[in-house]
């Protein structure tokens, strides 16, 4: 008899414990300054609250955290994927084919005008035939390369380059609203933007100006 009494009391000690441990770390979940290390203490406390709960016959919070626990689960593997997706973009390995299905295509005759300078900037384009010669900096694109996103991205919204079709070019085109979905969905994107834009603002302000016959 002692001993069952011993065992009881063993028992709800760790119950108890497991209780005291629970809160402890959703206590913690709000001192997280960063997603993930917040979403696996959350996993942990899920954990601890469903041990707790179901020894001490605590059915409607064994139930709630046995619903968040996938949850929180599904969404800390969303956050490092997004962690991976961002630190690849900052390195520069990102592609932008990826954004073909979002695009819708154009197309564009020899000598026509597709944007001129000072225009409002409401999309960015993907060059995928043909060239176009940016008239300011006098440089000419080539076949995959992305346009556009300067003035997309600038306060103005207003086009920086006259962008002329030099020969019969086919586009894929990306509104600003569509951008901005596809961004929100995958931060990596983001970056990609941000490190092209700077790079080609570096660059376009290495080269020499045209000259003035």
């Amino acid at each position: 008899m002692l001993c069952e009494a011993d065992f009881l009391r063993s028992t709800n000690t760790w119950i108890e414990a497991a209780g005291y441990l629970a809160s402890l770390l959703v206590f913690a979940t709000f001192c997280m300054k960063t997603m993930v290390p917040l979403r696996i203490v959350a996993v942990l406390s899920n954990i601890a609250f469903m041990v707790y709960s179901s020894y001490g016959g605590l059915y409607p919070i064994l139930l709630l955290h046995s619903v968040l626990l996938p949850l929180n689960v599904a969404r800390t593997f969303q956050m490092l994927r997004l962690r991976r997706l961002v630190k690849k973009a900052t390195k520069g390995d990102f592609s932008s084919e990826w954004l073909r299905p979002f695009m819708k295509t154009a197309t564009w005759k020899a000598g026509e005008v597709i944007f001129k300078q000072g225009e409002h900037a409401d999309c960015i384009y993907m060059l995928i035939s043909g060239n176009v010669r940016l008239e300011e900096i006098d440089h000419t694109l080539t076949s995959g390369e992305l346009f556009g996103e300067i003035g997309v991205f600038s306060v103005a919204h207003r086009r920086t380059q006259t962008a002329r079709a030099i020969s019969d070019v086919e586009l894929l085109r990306l509104t600003e609203s569509e951008l901005a979905e596809v961004c929100y969905k995958n931060p990596g994107l983001s970056f990609h933007f941000l490190r092209l834009s700077t790079n080609r603002l570096l660059t376009n302000a290495g080269r020499p100006l045209p000259q003035i016959p």
